[in-house]
């Protein structure tokens, strides 16, 4: 090795030992804000998170809802609308390549709320929904079973809990990798069940979102001696 290879080997060692006393001094200072309702909502860098989730939620929650509503339109063909009417939300399903972690209830509790925001729609409290899949013995996803359903029902009715839809939630992703780039299409899948004809209505949201590896990490990852190809 002559001299001049010595010199930039030299630096490339001393850089990365800035880089990585830099990364290293910043990893373990961690400070906390206040985010301001005018504020958006981060992105998140390694998984989807809040910037992913909540506009999902309110697209598909808003889309479901209306189709619903016009539903219930057709069938009255011109009659008194009923001033309410009760969904049992049963659950929301992860089949994507994340774990929700906390979000799992936020979702629950946000699609609950919007529901309940709606003048036509109720949702069905969260405690009476776990009692009645706790008494029946059944799974979210067994419902969908013509007679499973009926049990499911009469034992809410029981409760004092009747409802005309059951709502299920299903959320999955996509992952396409390009080098140190990574896309993923998240897809939020809303099916409302009306318990009566067995009739489904089913929406859908999409985000897509980009992962990308920055320099520091390539910078950490740089190996000086590593032989050229």
């Amino acid at each position: 090795m002559n001299r001049k290879q010595i010199i930039a080997v030299t630096g490339r060692c001393f850089l990365l030992a800035v880089v990585i006393v830099t990364y290293i001094g910043c990893k373990g200072f961690q400070v906390g804000h206040i985010l301001k309702p005018n504020t958006g909502d981060m992105v998140g860098s390694h998984a989807a998170g809040a910037g992913t989730f909540n506009p999902l939620v309110d697209e598909s929650v808003q889309k479901l809802l209306s189709a619903a509503e016009a539903n219930e339109a057709a069938q009255m063909q011109g009659m008194q609308m009923p001033p309410s009417l009760n969904i049992c939300f049963v659950g929301i399903e992860n089949r994507s390549s994340e774990e929700l972690g906390d979000f799992k209830e936020q979702l629950v509790a946000k699609i609950e709320s919007l529901i309940n925001q709606h003048p036509m729609f109720n949702s069905i409290s969260r405690h009476y929904v776990d009692t009645g899949l706790r008494l029946t013995r059944l799974r979210p996803d067994e419902l969908f079973v013509p007679n499973n359903m009926r049990i499911f029902s009469a034992s809410m009715e029981q409760s004092g809990q009747p409802f005309e839809y059951m709502l299920y939630a299903k959320l999955t992703s996509g992952t396409t990798q390009n080098n140190n780039s990574q896309q993923k299409d998240y897809l939020l899948s809303l099916s409302l069940t009306e318990v009566a004809t067995g009739k489904q209505i089913l929406e859908t949201a999409e985000v897509r979102k980009g992962y990308h590896k920055n320099v520091m990490a390539k910078m950490i990852n740089y190996n000086p001696f590593k032989p050229k190809r």
